[in-house]
């Protein structure tokens, strides 16, 4: 489970101001539903880019403020997380690259909301059609002995082999001009990160960040790097996903 002991009493690098943090002394990332593009939905850790604004009106990233000390509690601020309606504004202004990358992150899953909305409409219509088609083969023929001895009609439950299909994904501009700027500072990281854990969840964000662009070969390339067991179920979906549709390369998903 998450918990949170105490607070960590922080320092902006820009102005100096404190702020407190939640002191996680365990976390849990467990979520309803995990996205290809990192997106956690009703997850039990804060989805977050790490993008923020300090008092002084500097945007910078949590990896910026410097830990001054720990305390059971405090009345210090926690510093503004930048709402995703002024992402626009902030990446007019000089960003450095952290604060950048951060905050090309945080358009990424707010533009990517939308499909998420159809997504799950257009599952629940799949599911209900391979409901009504099962119910239909399997009428309920309890007598009134039955009834009376209280057994349980037939009772649907979600079908292993059941139809799963994905609405098509058609990227706006503003989508793929983010996508591009993202992929390209990305890969960038990716190629001087030392530590293979980072390097893997780059390789893994590159991949995606082609696919949803449509570049099926280049983000293929991006999988092949990294190690299967490493990749994980998110790594095998992406990887499932580009082989589909280098299979018919007609229209691409999310």
């Amino acid at each position: 489970m998450t918990r949170v002991s105490g607070v960590r009493i922080v320092a902006a690098s820009c102005c100096g101001a404190y702020y407190a943090q939640p002191r996680y002394a365990s976390m849990n990332f467990s979520a309803r539903e995990h996205w290809t593009d990192g997106w956690r939905e009703a997850s039990l850790m804060p989805n977050d880019a790490g993008l923020r604004r300090c008092r002084c009106g500097r945007l910078v990233t949590l990896g910026e403020l410097v830990e001054i000390s720990a305390a059971p509690e405090s009345d210090l601020p926690v510093i503004d997380r930048v709402p995703d309606e002024d992402l626009p504004w902030c990446l007019a202004q000089a960003l450095d690259a952290d604060a950048e990358l951060a905050a090309r992150r945080q358009l990424w899953w707010h533009l990517n909301h939308p499909y998420r909305r159809l997504y799950r409409e257009h599952r629940d219509r799949e599911d209900a059609s391979t409901q009504a088609v099962w119910e239909a083969a399997n009428p309920d023929y309890r007598t009134w002995w039955d009834k009376l001895l209280r057994r349980e009609p037939p009772r649907y439950v979600r079908q292993p082999g059941r139809p799963f299909t994905c609405p098509p994904f058609e990227p706006s501009p503003e989508q793929l001009r983010n996508l591009e700027r993202l992929a390209a500072i990305v890969r960038a990281r990716g190629e001087v990160a030392s530590n293979v854990t980072t390097r893997t969840a780059l390789g893994l964000e590159l991949a995606e960040l082609r696919r949803e662009q449509g570049q099926f070969e280049g983000a293929e390339a991006a999988l092949s790097g990294i190690d299967e067991d490493e990749a994980g179920v998110t790594g095998k979906l992406i990887a499932d996903l580009i082989r589909e549709r280098l299979a018919a390369p007609v229209r691409y998903m999310l």
